[in-house]
């Protein structure tokens, strides 16, 4: 590339990029079922703001559940999502107060990437973007998430 700034690389990365929108993995031939099995720390938010994922930002609101999981990956959870899907790991640590925690066993509809891509969280959500080889998450219908490679390897396993 020679000859071309950044400015200039991040544009022609830009336009390769492959925007996802509407998607539904269930009707995806090359999507399955899969489970996450993890064991992650969490802090709760007292003031809004933004965590920068590494597949893009994250914003928050007092309550949220600020996540750290394997590898040091880190994401939010708006609390009351937080609140049906995970439960403490370890013997004194309150529903709601900072500590480990562990998620509940849900299947979620997954779909490793061939090519870069971006998709919002929700309606009007924040964008994630994802490498080829990354995995697209569908958690239910309009409810999304990006997964690099090495971490879901690490974490899913395959639902049936």
């Amino acid at each position: 590339m020679a000859g071309f700034g950044l400015r200039s690389r991040l544009c022609l990365d830009a336009a390769s990029m492959n925007e996802l929108k509407d998607v539904d993995l269930s009707r995806d031939p090359a999507a399955d079922r899969y489970v996450k099995d993890e064991t992650v720390s969490v802090a709760f938010a007292r003031s809004p703001g933004t965590l920068m994922s590494l597949e893009g930002p994250n914003r928050y609101e007092p309550g949220d559940a600020l996540v750290t999981g394997t590898g040091g990956a880190r994401w939010v959870v708006e609390r009351a999502r937080f609140d049906a899907k995970y439960l403490p790991a370890v013997p004194g640590v309150t529903h709601g107060e900072a500590g480990a925690y562990r998620n509940r066993p849900v299947v979620v509809l997954a779909k490793r990437m061939t090519q870069p891509f971006s998709i919002a969280r929700t309606a009007n959500g924040d964008t994630l973007t994802g490498a080829a080889g990354d995995w697209l998450m569908q958690y239910a219908p309009g409810d999304y998430g990006v997964v690099k490679a090495q971490r879901f390897a690490a974490v899913y396993r395959r639902a049936d």
